[in-house]
């Protein structure tokens, strides 16, 4: 049986602390911002790889029943021509199988920044509406409703660097939506995309 010396123990040792903090490195390392061109339309679409999500309790509809709100940044790359949207993913905790429901009051929304209102109207409801084929963001639900705004590098960054934010859907009774905890990885996600894509 071979004895292994003193300096081979340290060696070995400094090789697997090493490996493990090469394997922690490239674990931490995953991106917070997502790109990929569209098959169809050739356009490249950047988005940030966590939403934030912000909810309402909705006690009228069931004892605890909630409607959820998921948003992300968007930006899509036309050769040289860029354009910025929000994406919302809406649904609730019913699960109904009539996503026509979930869009009720959507049309335009506003979204108040640390206080700012940003007034923004729908775009539409499928990423046709923003130049692309396939959808960005991951629904939360199969019942999702898909949401597409039109807004300015700007307004993103009012967004990304607001510590409260919240979204209001307009229409005959408005709902309003508030961040669900601190979420920081979505904020990081969020400035990241910023850093990435706005110039």
């Amino acid at each position: 049986m071979n004895k292994i010396n003193p300096q081979q123990r340290v060696i070995s040792k400094f090789v697997s602390i090493a490996a493990v903090l090469m394997l922690v490195g490239c674990a931490s390392s995953s991106p917070t911002v997502n790109e990929k061109l569209d098959p169809n339309t050739g356009v490249t679409v950047t988005f940030a790889r966590t939403p934030l999500v912000l909810y309402r309790d909705n006690p009228s509809q069931a004892a605890y029943a909630r409607n959820y709100v998921h948003l992300g940044p968007i930006q899509v790359n036309r050769t040289g021509t860029y354009r910025y949207y929000l994406w919302l993913g809406i649904w609730d905790t019913m699960q109904v199988a009539d996503i026509s429901r979930h869009r009720d009051g959507f049309e335009s929304i506003v979204v108040f920044a640390d206080g700012e209102p940003l007034m923004l109207d729908l775009k539409g409801w499928t990423p046709e509406s923003i130049g692309a084929t396939e959808p960005t963001y991951l629904k939360p639900v199969a019942s999702t409703a898909d949401a597409y705004y039109e807004v300015t590098a700007d307004q993103i960054r009012l967004i990304a660097n607001a510590r409260d934010i919240r979204v209001q859907a307009t229409g005959t009774s408005p709902r309003e939506f508030q961040l669900w905890d601190q979420q920081e990885s979505a904020r990081s996600s969020l400035s990241r995309f910023l850093s990435h894509t706005v110039f």
